[in-house]
């Protein structure tokens, strides 16, 4: 069985085709969201991962985990329960979840999942998503974009509504804005530009910043406990300001309340700047693909974070014109990605779709170059232009820069950077040359590039004749083969709870965290409720624990209202 999933910054959804219709699959706890988060247990090692987990960092902030994806394909670790984990290693615990998720509601094991990533990702953060596959135990042959399974979520080859097409796709962590043309039942990609460190979570943090500044609370000295109560009351804040014009926010630490009433225009005047950062990526791409506003034909919007006003508003004031209605922008790519996932196998049910996509960055060797005095090296000579129709194959002839030179070291390079150093290295080869004069020997370097991400290259010493090549498809900073199967051994130790217990624990959790957070008559009901709840479990009665836990989750709800 195969499936499609949105691995996403903030949350996760997996999804499989019935017939013609992607249809979502719920998790464990009933909801089609799952939270990106992870978070240990230092005591007994046990793992948790989505609301359980984001119900439990307001408890245990130093052993969660969160918006991991925007360090993919990075060095960086995350010490968690006393262990280390990678980004990828985290991503694979959510994969794994969703994974069996997925095999307990379709009632078969799922051994195969296209994966969705941003358009701007590069071959690191692409390979360290398909290694994140492999440790959950899925084969991840194909990675799809994000804008693109949007697209065909959006069934627009299925309307047969050809033209171009703006995908504003604003998540959790990143930003993604692509150039569509379908036609017939091509969707070709025109141009893609991005920011991957750009999404709804910064939007949270300008409302926090916001309310900091009116109510007088200094948020570096906050501990790590009451900052992850403070980011929660900003992200209910934000979210309340998409429904009306007014929010007023209590926050109590310590024994004091800090106050403020944040109105609608205050709150768009902290995100001008984020706003601008919107707009250079939507500009670029325009640029890149030679099109004006006029155009684009429709512009669809893919991403939690699009639904707020501020990114609809940008929308309708840069593109003077509503966005494309149809599909909720939670649910879309994860939709998209199963549709894909079905061409892949190619179901008689779905009509045939071509994709056809871009080149996310260029990619290039590093050269040395005369500046008209003297010959400078570490300049960046791309083969292969950024948002070049993939699959594609470029050449370019080089030339030996010293006499009786025998080698040329080829640094193969992917960025936008004017000079080498600020690039991101993928690789390297060294050739042998014959030695002669300087520029008398020449080499062809071809790149040839697909849609998994993989770079052929290949070098031609053409006084020889003799060729060497190279299959390029992870950079030094992502777990080798060898490191990801030694790694996904040792995952399949973690203690991870069963699929029943989860309700209950998340209910647990919410309960410590609604005790720390209130006081007086509040908390000694919570306290209360929490002891019954626990005297329940004890019986190991299904039922009884079944029936308890819906009266205890509608107790807590109530009393989080009023809190």
């Amino acid at each position: 069985m195969i499936v499609g999933i949105d691995l996403g910054t903030t949350n996760s959804l997996v999804s499989w085709v019935d017939g013609q219709t992607a249809r979502l699959i719920p998790n464990r706890l009933g909801e089609l969201l799952t939270p990106s988060v992870v978070s240990v247990d230092a005591e007994d090692g046990t793992v948790y991962v989505g609301r359980t987990a984001q119900a439990r960092a307001g408890l245990h902030p130093f052993d969660t985990a969160s918006v991991f994806k925007r360090s993919m394909g990075t060095g960086r670790e995350y010490r968690l329960g006393g262990r280390l984990f990678r980004p990828e290693e985290l991503s694979s615990l959510v994969l794994r979840s969703l994974k069996e998720d997925a095999e307990a509601f379709l009632g078969q094991p799922v051994e195969e999942a296209v994966i969705s990533v941003p358009a701007y990702f590069n071959d690191q953060q692409r390979r360290a998503t398909r290694q994140a596959g492999e440790m959950a135990g899925l084969r991840v042959e194909r990675i799809v974009n994000e804008p693109t399974a949007a697209a065909i979520a959006y069934g627009l080859c299925e309307q047969g509504k050809d033209g171009r097409y703006l995908v504003f796709d604003l998540g959790g962590g990143t930003l993604d804005v692509s150039i569509l043309e379908l036609f017939q039942n091509i969707i070709e990609v025109h141009a893609i530009a991005g920011d991957n460190f750009l999404g709804g979570e910064d939007f949270t943090q300008a409302f926090l910043e916001l309310f900091a500044r009116k109510a007088g609370l200094e948020l570096d000295k906050l501990s790590p406990a009451d900052a992850f109560r403070a980011r929660r009351q900003a992200e209910a804040g934000k979210l309340a300001l998409s429904e009306g014009l007014l929010c007023v926010v209590n926050y109590d630490i310590a024994g004091q309340t800090y106050s403020a009433g944040i109105t609608r225009g205050e709150y768009e005047a902290a995100c001008r700047p984020l706003l601008e950062r919107i707009r250079q990526p939507v500009e670029r791409s325009l640029r890149d693909a030679g099109l004006s506003v006029s155009e684009i034909d429709d512009i669809l919007l893919v991403g939690g974070a699009s639904k707020s006003p501020r990114a609809r508003s940008f929308c309708r004031q840069f593109f003077g014109r509503d966005p494309l209605p149809g599909v909720d922008p939670d649910q879309a790519i994860a939709m998209g990605a199963a549709l894909a996932a079905a061409i892949k196998e190619r179901k008689a049910e779905l009509k045939e779709v071509i994709l056809t996509d871009v080149c996310p960055f260029s990619l290039g060797v590093e050269v040395s170059t005369r500046n008209g005095v003297f010959r400078e090296d570490g300049h960046f000579a791309p083969i292969i232009e950024r948002n070049t129709v993939i699959p594609v194959s470029r050449t370019e002839r080089f030339y030996t820069v010293h006499d009786q030179q025998a080698e040329v070291r080829i640094s193969v390079l992917q960025g936008e950077s004017r000079m080498a150093r600020d690039n991101l290295q993928l690789g390297e080869l060294t050739v042998p040359v014959p030695p002669n004069k300087a520029g008398e020997e020449s080499v062809d370097v071809t790149f040839t590039y697909d849609a998994n991400s993989l770079l052929e290259v290949e070098v031609l010493v053409n006084s020889t004749g003799q060729k060497h090549c190279r299959i390029i498809q992870n950079g030094s900073r992502v777990l080798s083969d060898e490191e990801a199967q030694a790694r996904l051994k040792e995952l399949q130790y973690l203690k991870i709870p069963p699929r029943e217990e989860e309700p209950n624990r998340l209910l647990l959790f919410r309960g410590e965290q609604l005790y720390q957070e209130c006081h007086g008559a509040v908390r000694q009901e919570v306290d209360r409720l929490m002891t019954w709840f626990e005297h329940v479990l004890s019986q190991r009665d299904r039922r009884a624990i079944e029936k308890a836990r819906r009266e205890l989750s509608d107790a807590l709800d109530k009393l989080e209202e009023m809190e």
